[in-house]
Order: C-alpha cells, then sequence, then structure tokens
C-alpha cells in the first residue's frame, strides 16, 4: 500500500475466486470503477507519485476520473525510515483486475522499486485498493485490499475524491475512517502540494 510493504490485494461474491480476479469490466457492458492507492518514501517523493499517475493512466485501458490531495504519512511497521507521501487515484477500467496489477507493478519497476525488507522504504508503491464491487480472496490480488478499512494513508485521500464510496464487505469509507479516529490517529496529514491529471 504505502506506508508499508503488503502483498497485492483481489474477490468475487457470487463467482469463483479466479474467475472474479480476472474479470473484464467489459463483460458487464461498463467500465469497473477502480480504486489505486500510491505512496513513496524514497529520492524525489512527489516525482515519484506524478510518474505513477502517468504511467497507470498514459495507456489505453483505464480512463482517468480523479487524483486526491497529497498527505505525509507516519511509516507504518518496518524498520525506521523516511516519511511516505501518499495518494489515491480513480479511474474506470476495462481491463482486468489482474492487468491492472501487472501495470502498477511496471510504474513501480520503473521508479527502480527494489522489494527487500518487508515493509521497508521505497522509491514508489501502487497498490489495487478495489475494482468495482469484486470481492476475492485470490492471494495474487486479494479485492477489496484487505487492510486498507484500516488505514487512513487511504481511506482519507479516497473519502476526499469520493465521499460517499464503499469498501465493499466492509462499509462507507467516512464511517471508516470515523472509526479509526481519523487522518490524524495514524500521523496522516495532508500537504499543499498537487498532483497533475495524466497528460
Amino acid at each position: 500500500m504505502t506506508a508499508a510493504a503488503d502483498p497485492p490485494v483481489a474477490a468475487a461474491a457470487d463467482l469463483p475466486v479466479a474467475a472474479a480476479a480476472d474479470l473484464p469490466a467489459a463483460a458487464s457492458a461498463r467500465p469497473a470503477r477502480v480504486v489505486l492507492a500510491i505512496g513513496s518514501n524514497l529520492g524525489d517523493r512527489m516525482a515519484n507519485l506524478q510518474s505513477a499517475v502517468d504511467a497507470l493512466f498514459g495507456p489505453s485501458g483505464i480512463g482517468f476520473l480523479a487524483v486526491s490531495p497529497v498527505y505525509e504519512t507516519v511509516p507504518v511497521g518496518g524498520p525506521g525510515q523516511p516519511d511516505f507521501l501518499n495518494a489515491v487515484v480513480l479511474g474506470d477500467a476495462l481491463l482486468p483486475a489482474r492487468e491492472i496489477l501487472d501495470r502498477c507493478l511496471a510504474a513501480e519497476a520503473a521508479r527502480h522499486r527494489v522489494r527487500g525488507v518487508t515493509w521497508g522504504p521505497r522509491t514508489l508503491d501502487v497498490d489495487v485498493i478495489a475494482y468495482g464491487d469484486v470481492v476475492s480472496d485470490d492471494p495474487v490480488l486479494t479485492l477489496p485490499h484487505p487492510r486498507a478499512y484500516q488505514r487512513a494513508f487511504v481511506l482519507a485521500p479516497w473519502h476526499d475524491v469520493d465521499p460517499d464510496a464503499r469498501i465493499p464487505g466492509r462499509g462507507r469509507v467516512a464511517d471508516l475512517l470515523a472509526a479509526i479516529g481519523g487522518a490524524a490517529s495514524q500521523g496522516v496529514r495532508r500537504l499543499p502540494g498537487t498532483l497533475r491529471p495524466p497528460p
């Protein structure tokens, strides 16, 4: 996710797990709303976040909808390390969830993400938080992200760009954020800097 390195996470209510993770939005005749969390705590953190927005939405397959304000976040778990910058990006996806995950991993690789220490520092972290209403326990991509509902650095920026958002199986993002005491309770603070929409 961001303040801590998580394995990618995805879920299917009425579909077999494998089918849910690969379900193309086009099968339902409309795009799936995709929620992506981006974070960085190494190098030029703001530039790393901007590179993610540009890489994720530049190619076809995911239409850009909105990018949240940027938040600075105290790291969660792992070794001592710099604070993260975090944001949430919304899009409409025509790609299957697994292809979105591949695009996220490619964006990380382009910023030289190194996977070493669990929950260690990183130039770029991109997580698929939600893919439409899909609920899946696929170990490669669990949906919705299993820890997003507990993390202010996901909930606060997500609420900024979609105040009515819900996490499938968990409830309203606004209520979940209130339940953990708001952003400040987890050392999450909004910054004045902004990210640009993709070119």
